[in-house]
């Protein structure tokens, strides 16, 4: 069992642990301590060592940040975590507040606290929202203070132990490119830009950079590093020696240098006087500061990797193609236990998640889940980031509709999949919340766009159907997935706040629109898609991107409301299906195979 069910947060956390950071936070002379959810990493999902912000307040989600003062404190989440933050921090000890507005630099400028001082940890902050929260502290009359010691780790007794998960080489036949070769044509760029180095501060950009894996964070092979690309093609590689074997040094070859985390900070003092790029947006106000001191010429640009690695290539499409196949066969044969056995009405929320994960465990090259399985009955499915536990656990019953969003990871692909299902008979406001987001979905799926566009341009195409409800939904509509690597990734990303970022071919992306009835039912429906060549269209004067899809697995035809589907609409569905059964079909067999081929039998 790859995932477990125990209670994880809860208020508990905060009562036991703000009194035990005030006092740490006292010894060092702050008045407040900022708390933000990343880690030094700036990791998404975090290693336990690093949950900072679930020991201090009790909340486990993915997006956070917390202010505690010495007389208040207040845990900021957004909308995706309403519900969830309520229920696992205590009112008593943290008040709540919105993370996207005012979020903690809004509501600390808002704040009257002349000659008191806010510590913050330089390790845990980029220099953006560094500058943002220096602007906050002069308007509330705070001065800030970079602590040496973040005060949690100087109150957290019981801190788990740093992962020691060995690093291993991952192979170019699914890769598709030599780590020389990637890291040449960096170093190509850097050279171009007259950079001398930069500083990779984001594991995954390390391991896509040196065709590296590890196991240091959940459900992403990751492993937890740093790295200097020189504009010559040599590196230097910055692991916990622990992690590191003769295969995988024979694998990185004499171009790098293995090193161990300690020498970072020494290695950043090598670079004085050189010219070296560094992202703001992703690496620590800490790499800046270290640099300055060192008197290196900092050039402050996208870290090198991220559109390399974004831009996925042919051999990591065909294998993300092949994954997405077989892990529809999985998901297939669950939709198939969901259409029959669960109707019953008695199996739970947790019996299902472990279903599903016994389905891919029987694929036998199932390696980690790309995240905890979002297994959501009633009104839990209304909780976009919902995670069951022992405590939450409830049976699928009859006449609601139940929500999976799960992914698998395989050495070939990452997957990242959400179907809902009706549970016994569903309600006419069902099928058609369900159809509006499907029409949604049919719209981001099938768009034409010019090059230059980006996913902000596309994000009303997957919300008009429900705009014209007067319905939406607060979480984006698509992330960008990895090959093997995280299942969220940057820097392209379709939803409502602006992104810079062009969609080029070979970009995965999630196409994901919902709509969420709170206390009754969560609706999303979510495949995976890359984006194509530009190619002419008929008739027309430019070429044009567009999308191919990537999963496969039958919608639910009984929540389809075909009156509300244009022609258009119900014919895709079809192809949708047809395609579904024709690269599915030959993967199941007997009653599985009967239900699929009923299930992608055409429509209207």
């Amino acid at each position: 069992m790859r995932q477990n069910f125990d209670v994880k947060g809860g208020p508990q956390l905060g009562r036991q642990n703000l009194p035990l950071l005030r006092a740490a936070m006292n010894a060092q002379g702050l008045d407040g301590f900022y708390i933000p959810h990343e880690d030094e990493f700036q990791n998404e999902y975090l290693p336990a060592c690093n949950d900072r912000l679930t020991w201090a307040t009790g909340f486990t989600g993915s997006a956070g940040a917390a202010m505690v003062f010495q007389d208040t404190a207040v845990i900021f989440a957004d909308g995706r975590y309403t519900l969830q933050v309520r229920d696992q921090t205590d009112r008593d000890f943290l008040e709540i507040s919105s993370l996207p507005a005012p979020g903690p630099f809004g509501w600390l400028a808002g704040q009257t606290r002349k000659g008191e001082t806010l510590g913050y940890d330089a390790r845990l902050m980029t220099p953006n929202d560094l500058a943002i929260l220096e602007e906050s502290a002069k308007k509330a009359g705070v001065t800030l203070k970079a602590v040496d010691a973040n005060p949690i780790d100087e109150a957290w007794e019981d801190r788990p132990a740093e992962p020691t998960e060995q690093v291993v080489p991952h192979s170019v036949s699914h890769a598709g490119e030599e780590a020389d070769d990637k890291r040449g044509r960096i170093a190509a760029a850097l050279k171009e830009d007259d950079a001398d180095a930069a500083i990779i501060t984001s594991p995954a950009s390390v391991a896509w950079a040196f065709n590296i894996r590890g196991g240091d964070v959940a459900c992403s092979p990751l492993p937890l590093s740093r790295a200097i690309l020189k504009a010559d093609g040599t590196a230097d590689l910055f692991l916990d020696p622990r992690k590191a074997n003769n295969k995988l040094r024979e694998h990185l070859g004499n171009k790098v240098r293995l090193r161990p985390m300690e020498d970072v900070e020494p290695a950043l003092a090598e670079l004085s006087g050189q010219t070296v790029s560094l992202d703001p947006a992703l690496a620590s106000a800490w790499f800046f500061g270290e640099l300055e001191k060192a008197g290196a010429n900092i050039l402050r640009e996208r870290d090198p990797v991220l559109l390399p690695k974004a831009c996925k290539n042919a051999t990591e499409i065909a294998g993300t193609e092949a994954a997405h196949i077989r892990d529809g066969a999985a998901l297939t044969r669950f939709l198939h236990w969901l259409d029959t056995d669960a109707q019953s009405g008695e199996a739970t929320e947790i019996d299902a998640a472990l279903k599903l994960e016994s389905f891919r465990e029987q694929l036998g090259d199932l390696n980690d889940l790309s995240f905890e399985t979002i297994s959501g009955a009633g009104p839990n499915g209304a909780l976009p980031h919902y995670r069951v536990s022992s405590a939450s656990n409830r049976k699928l019953e009859r006449g609601s509709l139940y929500l999976v969003d799960s992914g698998g990871q395989y050495l070939d692909g990452t997957t990242d999949v959400t179907r809902t299902v009706p549970i016994g008979t569903p309600s006419a406001d069902m099928r058609r919340h369900y159809t509006l987001v499907l029409k949604g979905h049919i719209a981001l799926a099938d768009v034409r766009f010019p090059e230059g566009t980006t996913g902000t341009h596309l994000d009303a195409l997957a919300r008009h159907p429900l705009w014209q409800a007067g319905l939406d939904y607060d979480h984006g509509t698509g992330h960008g997935v990895g090959v093997y690597l995280g299942v969220h990734e940057g820097p392209q990303r379709i939803a409502k706040p602006w992104n810079s970022v062009a969609l080029r071919p070979g970009m995965i992306v999630s196409n994901e629109p919902g709509f969420y009835r709170e206390g009754q039912y969560g609706i999303r429906i979510e495949n995976l898609q890359y984006v194509t060549e530009p190619a002419g269209i008929e008739g027309g004067e430019r070429k044009m991107l567009g999308f191919e899809n990537l999963t496969w697995a039958p919608l639910s035809r009984d929540l389809i409301d075909l009156d509300l589907l244009s022609p258009a609409e119900l014919a895709w569905v079809n192809r949708y299906h047809n395609d579904v059964l024709a690269k599915i079909g030959p993967l199941v067999e007997g009653e599985v195979l009967d239900w699929l081929n009923a299930q992608c039998a055409p429509l209207g």
